[in-house]
């Protein structure tokens, strides 16, 4: 089955690069192309794609609240990565709190993009957990609330942890010595409890509750 992708820029340079170069795979296919906020809302809806790959300022509407209202409003919604300058990661934040799995610089490789598209679609595992975890750190309240993560039972708590350090499902299953399965359970009960939508979602509630912090060797963060 291949990766049906849309992608989202104003900036017609960036959306023939992408499409070249996702085109060559034959695990991917670009099934449109959207040149503002609004349009992709409308084509996400007309073509169900699996990945949009999404810009943070577009006209009309930003990428931010297009990501937002995707997620907000279509069933099954398709998963989003960020394409950003990353000049400015207050942007990269909000998108990943409105609902991104994940993000990547303009500048990346072509090798990086496609890697990026795949491992969004499969939803398993975090791009640059160390990107996120900063992120998340530099944007995190003053006074964290720990109310949602308190809801995690031991082993659920264990999962996330090691989530916030990028590990996927299978990593997760062999450090824990269970099925990969059980872990798979752990996370979904993990994401409703949190109110969120992906892992992505999850780590970042997770730093920003004050559960993960920098220092955290579980996490690989110091």
């Amino acid at each position: 089955m291949s990766i049906r992708v849309l992608i989202a820029d104003d900036e017609h340079l960036i959306r023939t690069g992408f499409r070249a170069i996702l085109g060559s795979e034959p695990d991917l296919d670009v099934v449109g192309e959207a040149t503002d906020g609004l349009e992709v809302i409308e084509l996400a809806r007309q073509l169900r794609p699996d990945v949009v790959l999404m810009d943070v300022r577009m006209p009309r509407l930003s990428g931010i609240d297009a990501t937002a209202h995707l997620v907000r409003t279509v069933p099954d919604a398709p998963r989003i990565l960020v394409v950003t300058t990353f000049e400015n990661d207050v942007h990269v934040h909000e998108a990943l709190r409105a609902g991104a799995q994940g993000f990547l610089p303009k500048r990346s490789r072509a090798e990086t993009l496609v890697h990026a598209v795949r491992l969004v679609a499969a939803g398993d595992a975090l791009l640059f957990p160390a990107a996120v975890r900063e992120l998340a750190l530099r944007h995190a309240p003053l006074a964290p609330d720990r109310a949602r993560t308190d809801r995690l039972s031991a082993r659920e708590r264990e999962v996330l942890r090691l989530m916030a350090a990028g590990l996927t499902n299978a990593e997760i299953a062999e450090r824990m010595r269970v099925g990969a399965e059980t872990v798979k359970t752990h996370v979904a009960r993990i994401l409703g409890k949190l109110g969120v939508r992906g892992r992505t979602q999850a780590v970042v509630a997770a730093y920003e509750s004050g559960f993960v912090t920098a220092g955290d060797r579980r996490t690989g963060g110091g």
